[in-house]
């Protein structure tokens, strides 16, 4: 029976939602933040807006956390996708409308997995309370980048890549 190749350092993890304002961007902080040498992290939109940002809330929730927001910014998932794109070793979806999509033929054939957030930009509110919404979803979020990080290598080779994120996706 052959061992299945292990994945090289560092993962490389593309987290997609539609606009890439603030949960994917919230998810690829993270994940640089604590991954650091064995992770890497990128985001991309499906459709972002002409001149889209990320979202001021994110990015304050962020650097009220401690994490690093320099150089985060909104992407078009077409730059990961095509025959010179840098190939990843899992792709997630982090909003319902991206997972919905057709999405681009990846490089590589990476691992895939869903994790929902709700979109912490909708709604009303007083400025605590949006900002309140964006603290919530980066906790959400950087809860599931841990058990993720703390996953054993083992999980991390091939399949079984996909399964742990799938099944992080439940908790």
């Amino acid at each position: 029976m052959t061992k299945p190749n292990p994945i090289l350092l560092p993962v490389r993890v593309l987290f997609l939602c539609t606009h890439n304002s603030a949960r994917s961007i919230l998810a690829e902080a993270c994940l640089n933040h604590w991954g650091r040498g064995r992770w890497q992290a990128f985001s991309a939109g499906s459709s972002p807006r002409p001149g889209q940002q990320p979202h001021a809330l994110a990015l304050a929730a962020l650097q009220e956390a401690g994490i690093d927001t320099a150089g985060l910014r909104s992407k078009n998932w077409d730059a990961f996708a095509g025959p010179k794109a840098q190939p990843m070793d899992l792709i997630i979806t982090v909003c319902d409308n991206a997972a919905g999509e057709v999405c681009p033929i990846w490089p590589g054939h990476p691992a895939t997995a869903h994790w929902a957030y709700a979109d912490p930009s909708e709604g009303e509110g007083s400025p605590e309370q949006r900002l309140q919404r964006f603290r919530s979803t980066l906790q959400a979020i950087s809860g599931r980048i841990q058990a993720l990080l703390a996953a054993p290598p083992a999980d991390l080779e091939g399949e079984r890549l996909a399964q742990t994120a799938r099944r992080l996706a439940q908790a």
